[in-house]
């Protein structure tokens, strides 16, 4: 027996959309359903229900599937390692990320960065990436702590 969608009201929406935007700009850092919650100001288990209801993916999933995005994206333009990547956007287990992506993508992260190899396109160099990350996230730390405090 299916249940219909759950509509929920508009000014939840906003406050799940808050929260969705925040796991999208920081999937690199640890994300639980606590910290997600508080920023939407909703329950964490009512944010569960809800988030599920509005995004189809539960805030876990979601997370986890923006991770993987983003490991595609580095696994094709970087030379960084599968480890490296792993690590980078935000896993903590290369076991849980391995599995994670070939549930996803279909192929293990090795196979797929393999693939995009043979094409001879010049790889950015992950010196690079892991400065520009190391300058964004001062550059955001700086910005939490100058404002202001409620």
């Amino acid at each position: 027996m299916t249940t219909a969608p759950q509509r929920v009201p508009g000014d939840v929406l906003i406050h799940l959309r808050h929260a969705r935007d925040h796991a999208d700009r920081h999937y690199d850092e640890p994300l639980d359903l606590e910290r997600l919650a508080r920023i939407a100001g909703i329950s964490k288990y009512h944010f569960q229900r809800l988030f599920k209801a509005t995004y189809g993916l539960t805030p876990a999933a979601y997370v986890s599937e923006r991770r993987v995005e983003r490991a595609q994206d580095l696994l094709r333009a970087t030379n960084l390692t599968v480890t490296e990547v792993c690590h980078a956007v935000g896993f903590s287990s290369l076991g849980s990320f391995s599995s994670r992506f070939r549930a996803l993508v279909g192929e293990a992260p090795s196979e797929f960065q393999r693939r995009y190899a043979v094409t001879g396109a010049p790889r950015i160099p992950g010196c690079y990436l892991f400065q520009w990350g190391l300058a964004e996230r001062a550059a955001r730390q700086e910005k939490q702590d100058d404002a202001p405090s409620a």
